[in-house]
């Protein structure tokens, strides 16, 4: 391959710090929401839980394959609340930058003619999307009159 330029690869960094920060989040929460007696939304977390840590170790096997060692910058503050509609919020802005990120990422390495990376980028982004609506799907149906 030829030579990685430094932001794809800083960009795969802030990938996985992102994923694993949504990993502590969704634990976190799950954790919350079982101590709140609500065990269908605790399990469900749960899954959110699974599902980001799937994206996660894609990140690393990308990375490992591209001959880079695996590095999170940071990872974000959990998001708690008092109450589901809250910490659907909170995800939901979690989401939305997992979104900005992949676009960011997808249409840089369209510019520089990175094919690989941004199949790569842009495969999580349509996984995070969806996610995202589901997110914003969930929290709608909590706040109709009759999920009240």
């Amino acid at each position: 391959m030829a030579s990685l330029h430094h932001r794809v690869l800083a960009d795969l960094g802030r990938a996985l710090s992102l994923e694993l920060s949504a990993v502590q989040q969704y634990m976190t929460q799950a954790g919350l929401l079982a101590q709140w007696g609500d065990q269908t939304s605790a399990d469900r977390f749960r899954h959110e839980v699974v599902e980001e840590m799937q994206h996660a170790e894609r990140i690393v096997r990308h990375m490992l394959k591209l001959g880079v060692a695996p590095g999170s910058s940071q990872l974000q503050p959990v998001v708690t609340a008092g109450s589901l509609e809250e910490l659907l919020r909170g995800n939901s802005r979690l989401e939305q930058s997992l979104v900005d990120h992949y676009a960011a990422a997808t249409d840089f390495c369209v510019r520089i003619g990175d094919t690989e990376n941004a199949d790569f980028f842009r495969g999580l982004l349509v996984e995070e999307q969806a996610h995202g609506q589901e997110v914003f799907q969930w929290l709608a149906e909590l706040m109709s009159p009759s999920g009240r």
